[in-house]
């Protein structure tokens, strides 16, 4: 039966954090808030994702007073929210006490509907935060990630469906992070939903390979109640399709939203001015993009890699990256890729390449996997592949946060000389570092006050040099081999969102290791260390020496900031002085959102500490100087 097609509005969310980095500011939104009230959406998508991080992060701003703000502005609107189960707004599993703190404020500062997925579809990992929800009154919006694969049926959408309904969902949410759901695909998946469950439907898709317009046409055909769009100036791209299309596509049919085209078009002019102030691109679908159906990377992750592959002068390795994701992705048992399986399989896939041996480096974050720390792969592991991993280790069974201890309490012991209010102890829990440094400038002057972190310089396709084909550049060839082959860099270092590798360039030197903590295993990695030399007596704690006979240098193996204490309040791993074994973790550098755990790769002395507490360090950096026993 035919109805009129609700719209849920994501440029506050995924419309940036697609396309502008999730840089757009509270006060960018604000002029434009009460049009945007007007229009009649069904909902928007406000908060949640990459936005409660890159507040603190980057922006020098407080999550929760920008969804208290946006509450106050917002009086007709539901306002909407991404969770990502039992990982929150992080990129790790938290302990259901943080889980229930979290969902209880969110909803007290604002927050109406709770949109919640979990990356593999492990129901298991629902049952925290929607237990959690309830409590709260708010409205539970259980999502089903969908991706293409031998296992991911659609029977298995549907069953999954039925069973977020019987553990207490209110609305079902389709989620295509990658824009693969096709048009007929999408009426015959939404059609068995809604025979099934008894539920509001809505379809979230994104525009990486063209087709969410169509899929949301032949969905309203079909009876979903909601799709998400983006104003157009944030649409597109790997960004939701635009609301002005959706609108005009259904005028004067039975799906017709009702919404006002000219109302929608003032929005518009709005962002569009504010996007060309802040220099950004508008959202375009590229042919490596539309190569989603083969490789299913979603689009900002593409476009991240092609930033730092940039950078590394190794962008003619792209093609060979976008081929290995699939192969890596059916050995770990085809997860969907989304956050945090897209980071984890993206990152084992650029290792595979640029080492050019498979999984002869495995990150943390891949260990954790296979063990069963983000829940239950799809499909099984390949065993050959599951053993280079494990070892003889056996994957847990339980729910992966069975195995958490609660830590609230001890939170708000270690930041309550910083913490302002209930919400700040939640901050903490989530982003430590983070979050200290947020309350530290917080407390400072406001002319005092700095930004984290400039935002990024928004990526062209003239800058990057990227061909549509991503053919092979020589110019690009040769300034690769100068850097490898006639500097003294000893390393490739690659890091983006979710993707971070650390080569080195010579097999003289042995590999030590590295913890990538995701707050749920440690990884190892790839540490540059210099060869030993003959002997020399150390210099006193604080002088700098210059004579590095017998001394090891071990460096930083991307760029971060380097903390000494694996949390603001605690000692130090190591002190001048100190005698540390092989494979003593001797400091952490926080990069990519995760704090990786830096360890010795001989036993030894720690002679000197080349790098102050909170520094930020780049690639290949001296960060110890360690004498071996």
């Amino acid at each position: 039966m035919a109805h009129k097609l609700k719209i849920t509005d994501t440029t506050l969310r995924d419309g940036h954090q697609s396309l502008w980095a999730t840089r757009m500011r509270t006060a960018d939104m604000l002029p434009i808030l009460e049009k945007i009230d007007a229009v009649g959406y069904h909902s928007l998508e406000v908060w949640g994702g990459a936005t409660f991080d890159v507040c603190m992060r980057y922006l020098n701003e407080d999550p929760w007073e920008r969804l208290r703000t946006l509450k106050k502005y917002i009086k007709r609107t539901p306002l909407q929210m991404l969770l990502r189960g039992q990982s929150l707004v992080g990129y790790q599993h938290y302990p259901d006490d943080v889980v229930e703190a979290f969902v209880y404020k969110m909803v007290e500062n604002g927050i109406d509907i709770i949109r919640i997925f979990d990356a593999l579809n492990d129901l298991r990992n629902f049952e925290a935060p929607m237990r959690a929800a309830r409590k709260t009154g708010a409205h539970i919006q259980a999502a089903v990630v969908y991706t293409v694969s031998p296992v991911h049926t659609t029977e298995h959408y549907v069953q999954t469906a039925v069973q977020l309904a019987q553990m207490g969902a209110h609305s079902i949410c389709i989620k295509d992070m990658a824009g693969l759901l096709t048009p007929y695909r999408a009426y015959e998946l939404v059609k068995l939903i809604k025979e099934n469950v008894d539920l509001a439907v809505q379809l979230h898709s994104h525009y990486v390979g063209g087709l969410a317009v169509g899929a949301y046409l032949k969905a309203a055909e079909a009876g979903v109640d909601v799709v998400d769009t983006a104003a157009v100036p944030l649409a597109f791209g790997s960004s939701q399709p635009p609301v002005e299309t959706v609108v005009r596509a259904l005028q004067e049919t039975p799906y017709d939203t009702g919404l006002d085209l000219g109302l929608l078009f003032e929005i518009a002019a709005y962002f569009e001015d504010l996007r060309k102030s802040l220099g950004y691109e508008r959202g375009v679908t590229r042919i490596n993009d539309m190569r989603v159906f083969e490789h299913q990377v979603p689009g900002g992750m593409i476009s991240n890699l092609v930033t730092q592959l940039e950078e590394q002068k190794a962008l003619h390795r792209l093609p060979e990256v976008l081929a290995e994701i699939p192969r890596v992705r059916a050995e770990l048992g085809y997860p969907p890729l989304v956050t945090p399986t897209s980071q984890i399989v993206g990152t084992q896939a650029v290792l595979n390449v640029l080492t050019g041996q498979r999984y002869k480096l495995i990150p943390g974050e891949v260990r954790a996997y296979v063990e069963g720390l983000y829940g239950k792969p799809p499909a099984p592991i390949d065993p050959e592949v599951a053993r280079k991993v494990l070892g003889d280790k056996e994957p847990i069974s339980c729910r992966p946060a069975d195995l958490l201890e609660p830590k609230m309490d001890k939170i708000r012991a270690e930041i309550k000389d910083l913490a302002e209010k209930e919400e700040d102890f939640i901050s903490y829990a989530l982003f430590p570092q983070v979050a200290r440094r947020f309350f530290e400038n917080r407390r400072r002057p406001p002319s005092q006050q700095v930004e984290s972190a400039p935002a990024p310089a928004p990526r062209r396709e003239q800058k990057a040099g990227l061909k549509e084909d991503a053919s092979m550049n020589l110019q690009e060839i040769k300034e690769l081999i100068k850097l490898i082959d006639q500097t003294a860099i000893a390393e490739v270092s690659l890091e983006s969102a979710g993707v971070k590798v650390a080569i080195r360039k010579s097999a003289a030197l042995p590999p030590a290791p590295v913890h990538e903590q995701s707050g749920v295993s440690p990884a190892s990695g790839d540490t540059a260390v210099a060869p030993p030399a003959p002997a020399s007596t150390p210099a006193p704690a604080g002088e700098k020496i210059t004579d590095r006979a017998g001394l090891t240098a071990v460096t930083a193996p991307m760029v971060g900031t380097f903390y000494r204490a694996p949390a603001p309040d605690a000692p130090p791993f190591v002190q001048v002085g100190d005698v540390v074994e092989k494979g003593q973790t001797l400091c952490i550098i926080e990069a990519m959102k995760l704090m990786n755990e830096i360890e010795a790769e001989m036993a030894g002395e720690i002679v000197e500490i080349l790098v102050e507490n909170g520094q930020p360090v780049e690639y290949g950096q001296e960060l110890f100087l360690i004498r071996e026993k």
